[in-house]
């Protein structure tokens, strides 16, 4: 069913896609060559063969953004084959510098607990932003949080204090 509906929220977003109206060299880079990436990587025939569309899809851009950041650790409960594909050096603990969440409705109670886990360097891979909008809002709105990515299924919150807080929407 999901895949069904995919082609309305492309079209909804269609204003959005290929980095159209970001301003910031940095963050069109981003969505460019790493969200919004179409050339087939190394590794892309060796993931995920048994995968729905949707986790090969977010398994890929976990890929690309693990490949980009190459961090010392992870924090993820799910997708560690394509994080591990992406970065072979990283070790998957808890605390570093990227760090993937799914919403889901103990959120409020594990607000602290998220940040606690990350730095200003940190990457914060947020899933299922579609379902749990106000969840996704709160966290925008956090004075931490400055960049932020809505790619519809999953969000990506950069922490950088240097920066100026923007909220950018990627057709994905």
């Amino acid at each position: 069913m999901q895949r069904l509906w995919y082609p309305f929220v492309w079209l909804k977003r269609i204003g959005y896609c290929r980095g159209f109206g970001i301003q910031s060299p940095t963050d069109y880079w981003i969505v460019r060559y790493v969200i919004n990436e179409h050339w087939p990587y190394y590794q892309y025939d060796k993931m995920g063969l048994h995968d729905s569309w949707l986790r090969r899809k977010l398994g890929r851009l976990y890929f690309r953004i693990a490949n980009w950041l190459q961090p010392e650790v992870i924090v993820s409960d799910d997708y560690q084959e394509y994080f591990h594909h992406g970065c072979c050096q990283a070790s998957f603990g808890a605390d570093g510098q990227l760090v993937r969440i799914t919403l889901d409705d103990h959120y409020l109670m594990n607000k602290e607990y998220i940040y606690n886990k990350v730095r200003d360097d940190s990457v914060l891979i947020v899933e299922g932003i579609q379902h749990f909008r106000n969840y996704w809002a709160d966290l925008i709105a956090d004075e931490r949080v400055r960049i932020t990515f809505d790619l519809y299924y999953c969000g990506i919150v950069l922490f950088d204090k240097k920066r100026h807080k923007t909220n950018y929407i990627v057709n994905f």
